[in-house]
């Protein structure tokens, strides 16, 4: 008797813990936003080489202080960059993020990818295949400038469009 007992109490627990999901008002949107957003983020070419190269065609976008949104001078820049990455379909392109040494680890990887992904972001609106654009933080480990003035620190904060033949590695 005892044993059925703490069999039917085992079933009856586990029967009654399934999850179960609701669905409220606007969630949907939600999740239809977020569903978008991860399929795009899939579309993301791997960016697991070590042959990335930088090249004189690609410009630089700097920051603001602990911002994300490009800035009127990073849009110009970036837009010589997208006409170089229309033309030229056969490459994959690395957007880096990077970050001046103020802050956390976490925080500045964080804010190296939103930097990255505003910039991928950007190349899309003006007309690059969003398949043909990675993206990686490296936050404040990989300094353009040593330093700790204003000077170093406004060097540091950018994103840098590096460039990898597709054909490579028989990718």
């Amino acid at each position: 008797m005892k044993k059925l007992l703490v069999i039917s109490l085992a079933v009856f627990l586990f029967i009654g813990c399934a999850k179960k999901t609701l669905v409220r008002t606007g969630q949907q949107e939600s999740a239809a936003v977020t569903a978008t957003a991860t399929q795009e983020m899939e579309q993301e070419p791997s960016v697991r080489f070590s042959d990335w190269e930088k090249i004189p065609e690609m410009q630089i976008g700097y920051f603001d202080f602990d911002k994300s949104e490009l800035t009127e001078a990073a849009r110009n820049a970036l837009k010589k960059n997208a006409e170089y990455m229309k033309n030229n379909t056969d490459l994959t392109f690395l957007v880096e993020g990077h970050c001046d040494e103020r802050g956390t680890v976490e925080y500045n990887l964080a804010l190296g990818q939103r930097r990255a992904l505003s910039v991928r972001e950007y190349y899309a609106k003006l007309g690059v295949p969003l398949t043909n654009i990675g993206t990686i933080s490296y936050g404040s480990e990989k300094p353009a400038v040593l330093g700790s003035s204003e000077e170093s620190w406004a060097k540091n904060r950018r994103t840098e469009t590096r460039v990898r033949n597709r054909k490579q590695n028989n990718e």
